[in-house]
């Protein structure tokens, strides 16, 4: 049996494919603590049958590089007791003879919309996801990219919106791009979440500073020929289109890849499912 686990920072996905690889049953539900999370799911899987390949998309810092001796292990996140957990070990330990594929759930997103969803056939592409936190999964020359670990782009500094004093969120550096811009900075800044915020609202013209200067890095770096924009803070409406205008005007006409395309930012095809079938392929590999 094939199944995917979306470890999130606020929810988990726990679901099983199909023979088709489609999403054949899955569950939601908040994740908590370590073991509780990971016992809620790996017990509605065995309720399902025996799994044979399990492919883990997990919120991060955590180690998704084989080589490494902490491998499997949560890092240095904020998030309460998650800290050093070995999600592989776990997950080996419940689920006996299953077959266990780990990256990012950026990464997972990223590789299935370039598989499955409106990046399909590119080679070069960067999914940028804002929820509680925010991060970036990269798919460079055809492949996703790790590094010695993974991409940190929510850790990235940018700019400060000229009209902003807000401190940021970020436990560790502050006022970096997840400490600006998250779903958790929104809630922090303006006393209300993403969903309760107006499109009107002048929120967004700030979130849009923060997320056009984090993808015109990205543009530097990388040169995705598309970004896909995820998340439940980028459903605002108009929000991609925000973005984009933002990131023009500070493009300044210098990346031809932006001069190619009529939509450089987009929302992602498979929606909130992206990271699930991203950990369906993990574990066809």
């Amino acid at each position: 049996m094939l199944a995917g686990i979306e470890l999130g920072g606020t929810k988990t996905v726990v679901a099983v494919a199909d023979v088709d690889g489609s999403i054949a049953e899955q569950y939601r539900f908040p994740t908590t603590y370590p073991e509780e999370t990971l016992n809620v799911a790996t017990q509605w899987l065995k309720q399902r049958g025996r799994v044979t390949r399990l492919g883990v998309a997990a919120f991060g810092p955590v180690s998704v590089n084989k080589a490494r001796a902490d491998y499997g292990q949560i890092l240095t996140t904020p998030k309460v007791g998650w800290v050093g957990y070995d999600l592989v070990a776990h997950l080996e330990a419940s689920l006996t003879g299953v077959s266990i594929v780990l990256d990012t759930d950026v990464n997972a997103a990223v590789f299935a919309e370039v598989r499955l969803g409106v990046a399909r056939g590119l080679e070069n592409v960067a999914y940028i996801t804002i929820g509680t936190g925010v991060g970036a999964g990269f798919v460079v020359d055809g492949s996703v990219l790790h590094g010695a670990i993974h991409a940190e782009f929510g850790h990235l500094r940018v700019p400060k919106h000229p009209k902003d004093d807000f401190e940021g969120v970020c436990p560790f550096h502050g006022d970096c791009l997840e400490g600006l811009a998250s779903g958790t900075a929104i809630r922090s800044r303006w006393g209300k979440g993403g969903h309760e915020i107006a499109a009107a609202d002048k929120a967004w013209d700030v979130e849009a500073w923060y997320l056009a200067h984090g993808v015109q890095a990205i543009m530097a770096v990388t040169s995705p020929s598309l970004v896909i924009v995820g998340g439940g803070v980028s459903q605002a409406l108009g929000f991609h289109a925000k973005v984009e205008s933002m990131l023009r005007e500070l493009a300044g006409g210098y990346f031809p890849v932006l001069e190619e395309v009529k939509q450089y930012i987009v929302a992602p095809a498979l929606g909130q499912n992206a990271g699930i079938y991203g950990a369906f392929l993990l574990a066809q590999q």
